[in-house]
């Protein structure tokens, strides 16, 4: 009773029903919390705003000017909660989700027609960024990301399976270098480099039993576009390092040529993350639903 909507909506249960035990009874409270509730209303405005006796209940001329603005109000009040509610069930709004620039094509295109079919009235609204900020701080529903980067405190549901990296170069790249056969060797390599947002140059990891460790490679181009990466690579601009599904096509067609395959091992793809499981609104369950693997 002591939430002040509450204790309005209280007094407008007893003036409707000239009744304190009536209203006691509508909200499950006893006659004495709902006396003392109009009790410190009236202390608070000044004014008394129901008469009573030990038979009846009548509304003052005071009480009578604050319920002409309080049906309205608390009508409005109610029927925006229930809009908001309602939102839990109905598949229609807009869902704001921040998605890795190399993750896009491989983690969320391939499933965007299924659900615009599903769910037409859903606006899917998609930010493309590597940065790795606070989803909730940038208002983001929800985002797309690699497992290893998801702080503990999120939701993840997976969405792709384990993901395992690719080292390629064109064969006219190779026509006049050798091939590297242990990752140092790529510090006498042309790479091209993908930069990661604010987060920088993205240092190409390895491992191979015990052994890993990143590397810091170098070369004659920085892109933060996968596609502009992998053209590049065909071009014989220098080596690419990226997610093998993005290149196995070229890779089989012979246009790429993979290198360092046992240094490159799998590790967790993408998962979709969000803050909390605790009144999820409908759209956000679809979304989930979708994408889930």
């Amino acid at each position: 009773m002591r939430d002040e909507f509450s204790v309005l909506s209280t007094f407008l249960a007893v003036a409707e029903a000239r009744s304190f035990n009536k209203a006691a009874k509508r909200f499950n409270l006893s006659p004495s919390a709902v006396s003392h509730a109009i009790r410190r209303l009236e202390e608070q405005v000044g004014v008394r705003l129901l008469a009573r006796t030990t038979r009846s209940v009548a509304v003052t001329e005071a009480g009578q000017k604050l319920l002409a603005r309080l049906r309205p109000a608390l009508d409005d009040i109610r029927g925006a909660l229930d809009e908001a509610s309602g939102l839990r069930h109905h598949h229609a709004g807009r869902v704001r989700l921040l998605v890795p620039r190399f993750g896009l094509m491989t983690a969320l295109a391939p499933k965007l027609g299924r659900f615009s079919r599903e769910y037409p009235d859903i606006v899917l609204d998609v930010t493309s960024d590597d940065t790795l900020g606070d989803l909730v701080a940038r208002g983001f529903d929800a985002g797309i990301q690699l497992g290893e980067y998801i702080q503990r405190d999120m939701v993840a549901v997976r969405i792709s399976r384990d993901r395992r990296a690719a080292i390629v170069g064109a064969p006219a790249y190779f026509s006049s270098r050798r091939r590297p056969r242990v990752p140092r060797d790529l510090l006498n390599h042309r790479c091209i480099a993908y930069r990661q947002g604010a987060t920088g140059i993205y240092h190409w990891e390895f491992e191979k039993g015990k052994q890993s460790f990143t590397l810091p490679v170098s070369g004659p181009l920085v892109v933060d576009d996968v596609g502009l990466l992998v053209q590049a690579a065909l071009d014989g601009v220098g080596l690419a390092f990226v997610g093998d599904e993005v290149v196995s096509a070229h890779v089989r067609s012979g246009a790429l040529v993979r290198v360092l395959e046992d240094w490159c091992q799998p590790y967790p793809g993408f998962f979709l993350y969000y803050p909390s499981r605790r009144h999820q609104p409908a759209t956000l369950t679809a979304l989930i639903e979708t994408l889930r693997l």
